[in-house]
């Protein structure tokens, strides 16, 4: 199921939603963006990037939890939006070497990027936000 979000514009330009949203912590932020997004709400999670950096650490953890856990269509759409946010697809393609139209349709909801293809993906996202990620396995 997919969800079409279109944000309410104010006459003076101004968004109620985009308010709301920048007012949630993360990790809230992080599930309400799990949607199929539209334009205007890509770019308000890059301002929301822009504005708060663990907003963009919470959603790279929420891709990884959702690689790991089965679900990586929801992972690639995250990641994109997080690329689009933060190092850019044109950067990206750059640092692992791939056209960043191939980049663009592994990251698509039907792509199917290799192993090594999502390694080089995630180590330029980690070292454009300066993290590293640890894993736990725990007991279910």
């Amino acid at each position: 199921m997919s969800y079409n979000v279109e944000e309410y514009l104010r006459k003076d330009g101004t968004s109620p939603y985009e308010e709301w949203f920048m007012g949630l912590d993360a990790i809230a932020a992080t599930r309400e963006a799990k949607m199929a997004l539209t334009r205007d709400f890509k770019e308000t999670i890059k301002k929301r990037v822009e504005c708060d950096p663990d907003f963009a650490k919470t959603l790279l953890h929420e891709a990884v939890d959702l690689l790991l856990d089965g679900d990586s269509a929801t992972a690639k759409l995250i990641l994109r939006d997080l690329i689009n946010a933060t190092v850019g697809f044109e950067r990206l393609a750059e640092e692992v070497q791939k056209p960043s139209k191939s980049l663009h349709r592994m990251l698509s909801s039907a792509g199917n990027p290799t192993m090594e293809n999502l390694s080089a993906i995630f180590a330029t996202i980690k070292k454009s936000l300066h993290v590293r990620i640890e894993t736990t396995v725990i007991a279910a």
